[in-house]
């Protein structure tokens, strides 16, 4: 039995990194579909060849593959509910005033180099940052009220596939987007005010 099915399923094995652009070429190649999203995925589950292998080997009855893609799109949709929520949180109540506090303190330095009467040249760097902080700042808030408007709308949805995908498609992507500026104000903001592990650290935790 175990020979058969090795047999059997050659055409779909790949000994190489199968998240490589290799295996989409060679899935092409050999007509295979190159599904990238889970929700999409999990359609799979669905299919008649996999009703009929589900049926064959006694695995699953129709009904227990239909209930199972069910309960994964929830899982899926509820982890990056749970995800985006996590992120504005963060966003809002932790970094942003931790930035915006380790920037004042910046303008407080500028100012008072300002009354020394000293240049500019001698608060540059400070001015430089105090821009940047700004800018990162401005676009976290943003993201993350453009990612609440979305994780809102698709929340509205009742048909469970069809939230998946809206969550993977437009919820999604802001994660990444935020977490880019956030990785700048890291860098960024002083050590002793930045109040979460940054990344050197975690190598270090116990």
């Amino acid at each position: 039995m175990i020979k058969r099915y090795i047999k059997e399923s050659k055409n779909i094995r790949f000994e190489g990194n199968g998240y490589s652009e290799d295996w989409e070429k060679e899935a092409a190649l050999r007509g295979l579909p190159n599904i990238k999203t889970t929700p999409k995925a999990l359609d799979a589950l669905l299919s008649d060849k996999t009703d009929l292998l589900f049926s064959e080997t006694a695995v699953f009855t129709k009904r227990e593959a239909h209930a199972r893609h069910e309960i994964l799109l929830e899982a899926f949709y509820k982890k990056l509910q749970i995800e985006a929520r996590v992120i504005g949180e963060l966003g809002v109540n932790i970094i942003i005033p931790t930035a915006v506090t380790y920037q004042s303190k910046l303008v407080q330095n500028v100012q008072g180099l300002k009354a020394l009467g000293l240049g500019e040249e001698t608060y540059k760097a400070q001015l430089e940052i105090i821009v940047k902080i700004s800018e990162h700042v401005s676009f976290i808030k943003g993201d993350i009220d453009r990612m609440v408007a979305e994780r809102k709308k698709a929340n509205n949805i009742e048909d469970l596939r069809e939230k998946a995908i809206v969550y993977d498609e437009k919820v999604k992507p802001f994660f990444q987007a935020i977490r880019y500026h956030v990785d700048k104000l890291e860098q960024l903001v002083d050590d002793s005010e930045w109040p979460l592990p940054k990344f050197r650290e975690l190598l270090f935790i116990k």
